[in-house]
């Protein structure tokens, strides 16, 4: 029988068991929501801290330009870390379990951000301060490169018949309410007096953040591995290299997970590329600063909403709708950003963020996860969505340089979102249907290699 078509089985368990199955899953997705919240709080404040205040404190004077560009390099360097880290703790996620290497992933993000808020600034220690602040951001694009991955893949994992989406989603929540905290906690360091924010204000938020690590420390250590996974252990069927047994088992997957992660395109033109083109037509950046907070905290709700619909309709038209909805809209958004009309750009991204990016943004730690069989899972999400972020980091740049600073010449930047939009949707027609699969019957079978040596 097709498992495209047939309706996944209801299990016939006892109650006490349906219960404890779906407390599992509560807690998994409330680590979940709080690993995204701490790793976005984290990744946010860097690069709200890198446009206000590094250039100045980790850099010798001189010309102010080349200090934001050196500033803006080492947030940068994150990005070129996060497929490391996919390999790296996609393997360990795979090969020795999901729960003690998110306890990794999560110690190593909060402690590198905690750190940052410690380190003396050019002036005490000359160019270690340079040195130690890509060092430490090092660590935090190792984490993000497989946060999302290994907590989408046990949340998934934990959860009950029938809401494979709704669980996970949670992670994408916790990514909102990071971005949202990040937003408020440096609302009043902006607001500060310069020699203030410089001195010591621009600390707070770094050191904060130990708040959110503790608490999702002591959740996560809570965890237990899901029962698929366990029993990989039991038959002593765990690959000894997920990354290269992925690579010949689920080739057509990871291509598929690299083409739809270019749904993210969408979010980091609106948070990157949006921004700056709305300061350059008079827009003030704290404007825009609550539209993003406004978009995001509607998310937090929106995202769980749209999981819900895609375990009822299936993955694919919930995706594909969202994808495309996003690419038409950013029209609306950036034409609305350049006529200077705040209303329309409030509702417009709002509408995309909570929204149509929401219907996408929240099924993909599913969907993403379930294309993959439980020996790969872990490896074949983390490299699949990074490969796909890495590309959707730098566009843009792109974008910049091809509207080269006309307010009136935003659709260069507007076409390489529906070009990505475009990606995301060949990626979702290509990959198979997997919402009503039973979790045993996930991803490829392994044709005999259930013992391989790799």
């Amino acid at each position: 029988m097709s498992h495209e078509t047939g309706r996944q089985p209801v299990e016939a368990l006892p109650e006490a068991k349906q219960q404890y199955r779906l407390k599992r899953a509560r807690k998994a997705a409330l680590a979940a929501f709080l690993g995204g919240m701490l790793e976005y709080y984290d990744f946010f404040v860097y690069a709200t801290a890198a446009s206000l205040v590094f250039s100045q404190i980790f850099f010798p004077e001189g010309d102010p330009t080349v200090a934001l560009i050196a500033s803006f390099a080492t947030f940068g360097v994150a990005y070129i870390a996060r497929p490391f880290g996919a390999v790296v703790f996609g393997h360990l996620g795979d090969h020795i379990g999901r729960k003690n290497t998110l306890v990794l992933t999560l110690v190593l993000m909060g402690g590198a951000t905690f750190l940052i808020g410690l380190l003396p600034d050019f002036n005490t220690i000359g160019y270690w301060a340079p040195a130690l602040l890509v060092l430490l951001r090092l660590l935090q694009g190792l984490s993000a490169g497989a946060e999302t991955a290994g907590a989408s893949a046990l949340t998934m994992e934990e959860s009950p018949v029938g809401r494979r989406a709704f669980f996970p989603s949670f992670a994408m929540s916790g990514i909102s309410a990071g971005i949202v905290l990040a937003s408020l906690a440096f609302l009043p360091v902006a607001a500060m007096p310069e020699a203030d924010r410089l001195a010591w204000g621009w600390r707070i938020p770094f050191l904060l953040s130990l708040v959110v690590l503790v608490v999702a420390y002591l959740v996560r250590r809570s965890l237990e591995e899901p029962e698929v996974f366990e029993e990989t252990a039991k038959q002593h069927d765990r690959a000894k290299l997920p990354f290269v047994e992925m690579f010949r088992t689920h080739p057509a997957q990871f291509f598929q997970v690299a083409l739809m992660s270019f749904e993210t395109v969408t979010n980091t033109f609106m948070q990157a590329f949006g921004l700056a083109f709305a300061v350059s037509v008079g827009i003030p950046a704290q404007t825009m600063l609550f539209v993003s907070i406004l978009g995001n905290v509607v998310a937090i709700v929106s995202q769980p909403a749209m999981a819900m619909l895609s375990d009822r309709f299936g993955r694919r038209p919930v995706f594909i709708s969202g994808v495309l909805g996003s690419g038409l809209l950013i029209f609306v958004y950036f034409w609305a950003i350049s006529t200077a009309q705040i209303g329309l750009v409030f509702f417009v991204s709002t509408l995309i963020t909570a929204g149509t990016y929401a219907m996408s943004n929240a099924i993909y730690p599913a969907w993403f996860s379930e294309l993959f069989n439980v020996r790969v899972r872990y490896s074949g999400m983390a490299i699949g969505l990074q490969v796909g972020i890495l590309c959707a980091g730098f566009t843009p740049l792109l974008g910049t340089a091809l509207v080269g600073g006309d307010p009136a010449n935003w659709g260069p930047a507007a076409w390489i979102v529906a070009g990505s939009s475009v990606l995301a949707v060949i990626g979702a027609l290509w990959a198979r249907e997997t919402y009503r699969t039973p979790i045993r019957e996930l991803g490829n079978p392994l044709h005999g290699h259930m013992h391989a040596t790799v």
